[in-house]
């Protein structure tokens, strides 16, 4: 039996490779050993996490986290290749963009272990967010590039890919069928709606946390400014990050918006199937939002998901006040259905079949 090495460093990736996991158990072809870097430490991935989400417990946990970026991707390395050597996998599998991603996929190159990359191809053009880098690094050096989007497709070609020996293949978007799954869990699993005393469809859902926006006052001030502003209309409810927190804490800024603590993965999947619109800065929550039929105003420069902008469900504001609640009050006025396929269908399936198929 074939052998692979998933290797994991975040909350969303677990829940993305779920999808995938479920599968390779079903079929029982492949043999499956799941590391978790510990990158991203989250109080609530608990044993109990793992039994909620049906997410295989992983076989190693390296606990790293808390390091600068050259320190947590040199350890990585060390104890990656660690695990390597004691599993003798025939490919390592990746996801999206994170430290792990990199880690992974250098220390399994230079033991000549073929590289599947799970969510390839995505570019923001933006040099100055490490997980450009990160993305890049990877895509460059996979051996089977999975891509969720022709757009990715589309970069990879602009890049040159066609001339290399790396393999590329649109499969569509694993995170669909992650939320399709969990879904269906919520009304079982989440309690924030009752926790808060939320209405359906008569909030709105935030989430700011990238450095770009919580590192420069003026940025952050400027978003919470136009927060206020729709607060005046709609309340807005933003599960704090614990930096955002600190830095709101220690410059006095004063909010209108209902800030509640950090929510868990079925929470938030409430607080999207039930809220009207959503504000963010996170790539995944883009998404994620579209999958529940909700616009999304892109509190960046820029977006991976551009197909989102292109067809009308999200749009790019930054942190330009203005900017945002004109767009607030466009998507309020706004009607459009959200069936368009943009991200794929069967998706777990095709990337098991292209995995196997890479395996021989």
């Amino acid at each position: 039996m074939k052998k692979i090495v998933s290797i994991l460093g975040a909350r969303p990736q677990f829940v993305k490779a779920a999808v995938l996991s479920r599968i390779i158990a079903e079929k029982n072809d492949i043999e499956e050993v799941i590391v978790h870097t510990g990158q991203h430490y989250d109080a609530n991935m608990s044993a109990v996490f793992f039994d909620d989400m049906h997410i295989p417990q992983p076989k190693y946990n390296l606990n790293i986290n808390g390091l600068s970026h050259g320190a947590m991707t040199g350890q990585m390395l060390e104890k990656i290749e660690e695990v390597l050597q004691i599993e003798k996998p025939d490919a390592i599998v990746v996801y999206g963009d994170t430290n792990s991603t990199v880690a992974g996929a250098l220390a399994a190159k230079k033991m000549h272990i073929k590289v599947i990359h799970i969510e390839a191809g995505l570019r923001s053009f933006n040099m100055k967010m490490p997980e450009e880098i990160n993305r890049i690094i990877t895509d460059r050096i996979s051996d089977l590039l999975l891509c969720p989007t022709q757009k990715a497709i589309d970069n990879l070609i602009a890049e040159g890919f066609e001339n290399l020996e790396t393999q590329f293949v649109l499969t569509g978007d694993i995170m669909k069928e992650a939320v399709t799954y969990y879904s269906a869990m919520v009304p079982k699993k989440a309690t924030v709606l009752q926790d808060c005393n939320l209405t359906s469809d008569a909030f709105i859902l935030a989430t700011i946390h990238r450095p770009e926006n919580t590192d420069t006052i003026e940025n952050l001030k400027s978003i919470f400014k136009a927060l206020d502003e729709i607060s005046k209309i709609h309340q807005v409810v933003l599960p704090i990050h614990p930096r955002t927190k600190k830095i709101l804490e220690k410059h006095q800024i004063k909010t209108q918006v209902k800030l509640i603590d950090p929510v868990g993965y079925f929470d938030m999947l409430a607080l999207l199937q039930n809220c009207k619109m959503v504000i963010t800065d996170s790539g995944g929550l883009q998404k994620e939002a579209f999958f529940n039929k909700k616009f999304c105003i892109i509190a960046r420069e820029e977006t991976e998901w551009v197909e989102l902008v292109d067809n009308g469900f999200a749009t790019i504001v930054g942190s330009d006040t203005q900017k945002i609640t004109t767009a607030f009050k466009d998507f309020s006025n706004k009607e459009i259905s959200f069936e368009k396929p943009l991200y794929g269908t069967d998706v777990g399936a095709n990337i098991y079949n292209e995995i196997l198929k890479v395996l021989g």
